[in-house]
């Protein structure tokens, strides 16, 4: 649960018309052949600027955009908006006011890098990018940490949609990678009519949370039967030489500064890091990343089992410095979202002291947390009946993807699709051919912007934006938080 829960980690050829409202035109290439956005009439940047509650952090330059980093004030309580306010942070990637809108949540803080979605590359659009409250900056001070649930931060999301649909007044589409598309999928919960589509990659749907069989049935078959051995005997060596590598995580933890006050101790941090192992390696690796795992460990050195546990897990982890920046993670999968518990059958009981530990064991004990059991099944039974126009993408080898959403028949332009051999990563382009096709097609018509000849034949369907090394690159966090 423990770190399952922290995994339970951050996913045209139409050339931008002018608008006749004032809006930014398209990219222009200037003198020196280099696309630069040119604003009709108001700046972009003034009109941000002009909604109450924004403020400016920072611009940031990117060929063919302009990217913003700002601050938006927000109600600590939506239900109660006079009891105080917090600074929000968002991003404002900035292509044309009469392109598409991409809402993307990452479900943890938000980058100031310029960065791209897959849909936002799909549509050719512009990308709004939330921070989820309470993680920092985007914290009340002081906490109610009462104020950090799924409804609290639907509604933030919200008031940013209502601030902005003046500006992006086009078609609008949120997306956002595991526990970002658990968050996209929370805002299609309670405020339906204000996105035109939804893209949620890898979200994880733990609707009854003390009934975890799924994700032991996931593990008995992923991969292949020698891979899964060869990371199970790593495991399980691992705990086998406790006192000897614990040792070494002292040695560490000292040169390191470490300290282990909210899980308890450097024991519990050890076993948590080592029971996170397999996990870590299906959740973001391949299966080709086998030949990487010691073949023999039972007669590999402590140096080679530490290093591959290390490199899969992460000892720094379960330390108060590693925990601190995921604590509201913690909280929500304590109070509302569910953790995933698994069983080691190939590790033998006695060599287990704790177990996935629950969530309580990684928030600090002054924060109050009492889990609310009907929350994940309210948005579960809501997406089978009412789902429109949403699409769900898991990959074949994630354990996240051993609970997932589903859609029933109350559903409708609604699909869950699996992208094959895939991880945590994946994404409407490692879809099978047809899939991927239909997907993006569906993305495309979501958003307006979908030709005639895609809303005849979706085979024709491709992004309309082409591929940036940069502003497409997909950061990928060896965590295993979702």
């Amino acid at each position: 649960m423990r770190k399952t829960l922290r995994w339970l980690l951050s996913l045209v050829v139409l050339i931008g018309t002018v608008s006749t409202a004032g809006a930014a035109t398209a990219a222009q290439p200037d003198a020196a052949g280099t696309n630069v956005v040119n604003d009709d009439a108001a700046d972009i940047k003034d009109r941000l600027l002009a909604i109450p509650g924004m403020s400016l952090v920072e611009e940031k330059p990117y060929t063919g955009y302009r990217f913003f980093v700002l601050n938006y004030t927000q109600p600590v309580d939506h239900r109660k908006p006079s009891k105080g306010t917090f600074q929000q942070r968002i991003t404002v990637l900035h292509k044309d006011t009469a392109r598409p809108t991409v809402f993307f949540t990452g479900g943890y803080n938000v980058s100031t890098t310029p960065r791209r979605s897959e849909p936002a590359q799909i549509v050719d659009g512009n990308q709004i990018s939330m921070e989820y409250r309470f993680f920092t900056p985007s914290r009340p001070a002081p906490a109610d940490w009462t104020k950090l649930d799924i409804w609290q931060a639907a509604s933030d999301q919200h008031r940013i949609f209502k601030a902005l649909k003046p500006i992006y007044d086009k078609k609008w589409v949120s997306t956002g990678g595991s526990k970002g598309g658990m968050t996209a999928t929370y805002f299609e919960r309670f405020y339906p009519r204000d996105m035109d589509g939804v893209v949620a990659y890898v979200a994880p749907n733990d609707v009854v949370n003390k009934e975890d069989s799924a994700y032991d049935r996931f593990f008995a078959k992923v991969g292949t039967k020698e891979c899964r051995t060869r990371l199970n005997a790593v495991q399980r060596e691992a705990l086998v030489r406790r006192t000897a590598l614990e040792k070494k995580y002292r040695e560490v933890a000292a040169a390191e500064g470490y300290t282990f006050n909210t899980v308890g101790s450097l024991d519990k941090a050890y076993e948590a890091v080592v029971l996170d192992y397999v996990w870590g390696f299906w959740q973001y690796g391949t299966l080709a990343g086998c030949d990487e795992i010691p073949t023999d460990a039972k007669n590999a050195t402590d140096d080679e089992i530490w290093t591959s546990v290390d490199t899969i897990s992460g000892f720094s982890f379960y330390t108060d410095q590693g925990l601190e920046p995921y604590t509201p993670y913690y909280y929500q999968a304590g109070t509302q979202l569910g953790a995933p518990t698994i069983g080691f059958p190939h590790i033998e009981k006695k060599l287990i002291r704790y177990g996935y530990q629950p969530p309580r064991n990684f928030v600090p004990r002054d924060i109050s947390m009492k889990f609310q059991p009907g929350v994940m099944h309210d948005v579960d039974a809501w997406v089978k009946r009412n789902a429109n126009q949403m699409l769900f993408v898991y990959g074949q080898n994630d354990p996240w993807g051993a609970e997932p959403f589903r859609v029933g028949k109350g559903a409708r332009d609604s699909y869950v699709f699996t992208a094959p051999g895939m991880n945590h990563g994946a994404n409407v382009a490692g879809l099978v051919p047809d899939q991927k096709a239909l997907a993006t097609a569906r993305i495309l018509e979501w958003a307006g912007v979908a030709s005639a000849a895609v809303q005849a034949d979706p085979d024709k369907a491709k992004p309309l934006a082409k591929y940036d090394s940069k502003l497409d690159k997909r950061k990928v966090e060896r965590q295993l938080r979702p």
